[in-house]
Formats: C-alpha cells, sequence, structure tokens
C-alpha cells in the first residue's frame, strides 16, 4: 500500500487539504497528516484539522509522496520550514514524489526542486518569482517525472486523482472518480 505524507501548517487552504486526504483515502492510500508544530491546526478559513502526528516524528524513507496543499500564510509557513525543505530534498534524491498545490510549489522551488522543470501554481506565486530555470504552465495540473503541482482550490480534485492515477493506476483514479458522482475525464 502506498504511504503519503500531508504536512499541515497554519494557515493552509482547508479545500485543498481535505480534497487531498479524503480522496487519497478513498483509494486506499495510507494517508499521515503531519503538524509543523504539536496540536491543531487553525487553516485559512478559521476550520481546525488535527494531524496525525508532527513533522519531527516522521522519516521520509517510510513515504512514497509527500503532498503540500497550499492557502496562505500556510504555504509561506511550509517553504520558511527547514524541516520541510529537507523532507522535500531527501524524497526527491530517493527518487519519490514531491508534489505541491496552490501557492505551495514555492516550497518546492525554494528546495531547489524545480529547476528544469514545469510547472504551475496559483496566479502569481511561482510566475512572481525569477525563476528562469522554470517552466510556468496555466495547466490545472502539471506532470513533470516525480514532481506534480497544481492550480488552486478549484483543481483540487483534479490534482488527488492525479496522484491516485500515479500511485495506484488509472483503474484505481476511474473507480474513485465514479464513485463520487463526477464525470471521468474521458466522459468531459
Amino acid at each position: 500500500m502506498a504511504r503519503v505524507l500531508v504536512p499541515l501548517a497554519d494557515g493552509c487552504e482547508e479545500l485543498e487539504a481535505v480534497t487531498i486526504i479524503d480522496l487519497l483515502r478513498r483509494a486506499q492510500i495510507e494517508v499521515v497528516t503531519a503538524g509543523l508544530k504539536p496540536g491543531a491546526v487553525k487553516a485559512s478559513r478559521g476550520t481546525v484539522l488535527v494531524p496525525d502526528t508532527t513533522i519531527d516524528q516522521i522519516h521520509s524513507n517510510e513515504f512514497d509522496m509527500v503532498v503540500l496543499p497550499g492557502g496562505m500564510p500556510g504555504a509561506q509557513h511550509l517553504a520558511e520550514d527547514s524541516r520541510v525543505l529537507d523532507l522535500l530534498k531527501s524524497m526527491a534524491e530517493a527518487g519519490k514524489y514531491t508534489c505541491a498545490i496552490c501557492a505551495a510549489p514555492v516550497a518546492l522551488a525554494k528546495a531547489g526542486l524545480l529547476s528544469g522543470k514545469r510547472a504551475t501554481s496559483f496566479p502569481g506565486f511561482l510566475d512572481g518569482l525569477e525563476l528562469p530555470d522554470v517552466t510556468y504552465t496555466e495547466s490545472p495540473v502539471e506532470k513533470d517525472g516525480k514532481i506534480i503541482t497544481s492550480r488552486g482550490p478549484g483543481t483540487a480534485m483534479d490534482f488527488a486523482l492525479e496522484l491516485i492515477a500515479e500511485l495506484e493506476g488509472p483503474d484505481t483514479r476511474r473507480i474513485v472518480e465514479e464513485r463520487l458522482m463526477r464525470p471521468s475525464a474521458a466522459a468531459r
């Protein structure tokens, strides 16, 4: 069974965090949420999320993928946390997936993982930085090797479904999508 880590920081975008966690769990993927500090996390619109553990208690070699939800100032907290940046680098060095949505791809950039890659983000975040070696796109979801990025809350479901397809295959993605009563990409 695939294992995915979702770090949660105060000010994260709850729609993105919960969509990622929920859809991956529907696909029978083990999801572990980790706060940057002990206790509950207050998301950007006041929703309180209770992480399974803290970032200090996890080891990158236990996971197949790390997924960063966006939102502000949550994404900024992730990008400024040396533990998160070290985790991202360790995952990338091990050939594992590093993924981020909305403003959180900035943490991937700060960790040096977007060099020579295609990536997307919420408008004004990646494209607002001087990253001459990153090809910025406006795709809802952008995959370049083991890096997957997405635009924002409106693309969270597409993003989570792409993560499922990468970890468990297109058939599992289709099953999860159908059970959501959402037309599959092929039917749209």
